[in-house]
């Protein structure tokens, strides 16, 4: 069986997390991220703890899936939730339930985090693969749809 380990990710993941974003960006949605503003992006949430975390698991010893927590703090709860962004899991390692352990990882911490009200992530419209895993670990679809304007 193989040696499996979920950790905070650190510096030493950045290329993988890097490599990660960009390969994700790319299969979702057909984007090529700048690398060095994504490299940036990815070093300026591991040196600030307020902004969220990574998470990686470690198959073997080598990093095959990641995702990135962010906060979003609300007045109607007084408290977080906890935005589960950046999934990715290697393909080679698809549908081994990888994502599900660290789901299960993250909603023990925040079941046992204070200030934590819940969990939210958002999905493409088309992802129905994603969809259906989301909803298969119990969490639903909002009745909120998502608005951005990029400056």
């Amino acid at each position: 069986m193989s040696d499996i380990q979920i950790r905070t990710g650190q510096a030493v993941d950045i290329p993988t997390l890097v490599n990660f974003n960009a390969a994700m960006a790319k299969e979702t949605e057909g984007l090529i991220l700048d690398r060095e503003t994504l490299t940036h992006g990815v070093q300026s949430l591991l040196n600030d703890p307020q902004k969220g975390f990574y998470l990686v698991l470690e198959v073997d010893h080598r990093v095959r899936a990641s995702l990135m927590i962010t906060y979003e703090w609300s007045d109607w709860r007084n408290g977080l939730f906890w935005w589960i962004q950046s999934v990715y899991v290697d393909p080679e390692y698809r549908k081994q339930n990888l994502f599900k352990q660290m789901y299960t990882h993250i909603y023990n911490l925040v079941k046992k985090d204070n200030t934590a009200v819940g969990l939210r992530l958002y999905v493409d419209n088309d992802n129905e693969i994603a969809q259906n895993v989301y909803t298969s670990l119990g969490m639903h679809q909002t009745n909120y749809y998502l608005f951005e304007q990029l400056i």
